[in-house]
């Protein structure tokens, strides 16, 4: 298991390559037996971490079977979100559960928030380097 993994930022739009460079990484997430590979933004002006609608079917889940509501504000603010938890996979390390705001909007990316990727990881931002590096919290 690695101590600590350094990871490029990618590009949003690759017809404006630098200007859309965004810290994303490949996330493997699993409930259950599902598991599904996806990229996820990291957000640290986002207080939870978002899980699209489709993203969540893909993993098996119902929606009428989550009954714990979650309120998001800013532009996701107007859509029904709903709370789970499951087993996030980073790189090498070890897997760690993460909670979401699952939420009815598709067109929303994964996003990484303060609760609880940034509590379960040490994330140093390297912006001149378009790089970000990323540390388990022991």
């Amino acid at each position: 298991m690695a101590d600590k993994r350094r990871f490029v930022y990618s590009a949003g739009d690759p017809t404006r390559y630098e200007d859309s460079l965004l810290p994303q990484l490949t996330l493997r997430l699993s409930a259950g037996k599902r598991t599904i590979n996806l990229s996820a933004l990291l957000d640290t002006g986002a207080t939870v971490n978002v899980l699209p609608y489709q993203a969540g079917i893909a993993l098996g889940l119902r929606w009428d079977d989550e009954n714990i509501p979650v309120r998001l504000s800013g532009n996701l603010g107007r859509y029904d979100a709903r709370a789970i938890a499951l087993t996030g996979l980073i790189a090498d390390f070890q897997p760690v559960e993460l909670a979401f705001a699952w939420t009815k909007l598709e067109t929303v990316p994964v996003i990484l928030g303060q609760y609880n990727f940034f509590m379960s990881f040490n994330v140093c931002f390297l912006r001149h380097e378009f790089a970000f590096e990323i540390e388990p919290i022991s």
